[in-house]
């Protein structure tokens, strides 16, 4: 039987910004890789932040439900680490291979089920963090496709993840991002720091295509690719004021394609989630799903079955930096969001330092802006960009009443804990206080007896 191997290629908070989504960013191997894939032009991820959005989408469960309410690096932790995708495929025989970013534990990979971990080697002593962080992505890159050169003698699961496009960006945009020619799509505002944070970010962007365009031209010359799945996503969108940490398009929107062998490359607008990536993975592999996955196979999408697996996608937020406690539901044409949380104001430590978010608190009273109503309610054909909620529009009251049900019996079919109550953090986990400023200040939360 051909082995059936499974490439998980990731990055941190690059949203949907390749060329092949339409961004003015030259990512010429992500490009190729996309004419032979399937292009989901509506993926979404389950949380805009860093842990629950790669908890959901390697557990197939939402993150009140696998336990991952925030950042593992900060005391949050899976409920069961072995229904973590390394472990289910460990078990059934699979080579598990983590190189580089895993955000799922604090503490060994091997508590999720990778049985190898590739290590890089140091970073040049006396270069800047992003510097350093963009070494060693290479280096992993280099460390990937020597693993994949050397003999398998079963199936592999190899999850490779970059540090791009993480804050901190650098210092200066590389020769192909001219800021004064660049616009920032909304709601980065279009000034000259913006420009040049947008520019410096697509500098991070251009470095992740090269990484990946290696390992995927490894996979070619070594003649793997026809045995391979390969799937490349992030975990949600960019780390900009409005984006990351944000329950719109601009938080939840992702990149997500899927290379399947013998199938034809395609564009899908069909709505789909990370959840749909394990179940997906689990059919294809000839393995039965487990029973507390949350998603639907995108095999009927790809075989040309189906022209949808769903007609909703949900997502949440609970503790990023700080607490900030919201549930959302979309559909194709509408999204609905509730806030559980009562602080009236913008939550600073929630947004990444950097030139954007220092221009908005300098210019425009970043910290002084309301957060606007518990529920909003956007019209993405009218407006796309998710500005202006119509919840209080008489016109909208029966699509309102609608998603309210939808968000309602979702978190009552998956026992969302808000229904007993308000959330509470797990005992020794870090969370800044919603007054802050940045999420470095050590100005946390007093545990809660």
């Amino acid at each position: 039987m051909t082995p059936r191997n499974i490439l998980l290629l990731h990055t941190h908070d690059t949203g949907r910004c390749i060329s092949p989504c339409g961004y003015a960013v030259d990512t010429p191997n992500l490009a190729r890789f996309a004419r032979g894939s399937v292009l989901f032009r509506q993926a979404f991820d389950c949380g805009p932040t860093c842990s629950p959005a790669r908890a959901s989408l390697l557990t197939g469960q939402y993150p009140h439900q696998c336990g991952m309410f925030g950042l593992a690096h900060r005391g949050f932790r899976l409920f069961e680490p072995r229904r973590h995708l390394a472990h289910f495929l460990s078990e059934r025989g699979y080579e598990t291979i983590l190189c580089g970013i895993q955000h799922e534990t604090d503490g060994p990979a091997a508590a999720l089920g990778y049985g190898e971990v590739v290590e890089s080697a140091a970073a040049p002593a006396g270069a800047d963090f992003c510097r350093k962080m963009m070494v060693r992505d290479l280096e992993n890159t280099a460390a990937v496709c020597d693993r994949l050169s050397r003999n398998h003698d079963r199936p592999f699961f190899l999850s490779f993840g970059l540090f791009a496009t993480h804050r901190p960006f650098p210092t200066e945009p590389d020769a192909e991002g001219n800021p004064d020619f660049l616009l920032p799509p909304p709601p980065v505002p279009d000034t000259p720091e913006c420009r040049r944070d947008w520019a410096a970010f697509l500098t991070l962007v251009r470095h992740a295509d090269r990484c990946f365009g290696q390992v995927l031209e490894t996979l070619e010359k070594l003649e793997l690719a026809e045995q391979t799945l390969v799937i490349v996503t992030t975990d949600h969108g960019p780390a900009f004021p409005g984006m990351k940490c944000t329950l719109t398009d601009h938080g939840c929107g992702v990149m997500l394609m899927l290379r399947v062998p013998g199938m034809r490359g395609m564009v899908s607008d069909a709505l789909v989630s990370h959840l749909d990536l394990y179940p997906t993975i689990c059919e294809w592999a000839g393995l039965e799903a487990p029973p507390w996955l949350e998603g639907r196979s995108l095999l009927p999408l790809l075989r040309g079955e189906a022209g949808e697996v769903r007609d909703a996608v949900f997502a949440e937020l609970n503790f990023h930096a700080a607490r900030d406690v919201q549930r959302t539901v979309r559909i194709r044409r509408f999204r609905y969001i509730r806030r559980f949380d009562s602080w009236p104001g913008t939550i600073l430590p929630n947004i990444d330092d950097g030139l954007t978010k220092r221009f908005l608190r300098r210019e425009a009273g970043l910290e002084n802006r309301p957060r606007g109503p518990e529920e909003q309610l956007f019209d993405l054909f009218r407006d796309p960009a998710e500005g202006r909620s119509v919840a209080e529009e008489p016109a909208y009251a029966e699509v309102l009443s609608l998603l309210r049900t939808r968000l309602s019996e979702w978190m009552t079919r998956t026992d969302d804990p808000l229904l007993r109550g308000p959330l509470r953090a797990p005992e020794g986990a870090r969370v800044n206080r919603q007054s802050g400023r940045e999420a470095e200040e050590e100005d946390f939360e007093e545990a809660e007896a």
